[in-house]
């Protein structure tokens, strides 16, 4: 899976992180490098979907959280993407 929008969202179920942050985990947890551009383009529709914010910084780094609209939303992806595995893997059995 290489969409930024659920990987990010996935990323930020975690805790609240800055872009870095974020661009590590996804590498480290779906094996998936996220470009600057990228990132920062899926943080922007993120923000304007409402499905994050940014939250204080303490340095220069924005941090962002996930809203309950966008738990929702990834929570719906997921339920989408768990259908389509399961029905790939029951049919991968029969070949």
């Amino acid at each position: 899976m290489h969409d930024p929008t659920l990987l990010v969202l996935a990323s930020l179920t975690d805790g609240d992180k800055h872009g870095y942050a974020i661009m590590e985990d996804v590498r480290q947890f779906a094996g998936v490098r996220l470009g600057p551009g990228t990132l920062y383009g899926a943080i922007t529709r993120l923000e304007q979907q409402g499905w994050i914010r940014p939250v204080a910084a303490e340095d220069r780094r924005q941090p962002y959280t996930l809203t309950a609209a966008g738990l929702r939303h990834l929570k719906e992806q997921v339920g989408s993407l768990d259908r389509v595995l399961r029905t790939a893997l029951e049919r991968l059995e029969r070949v």
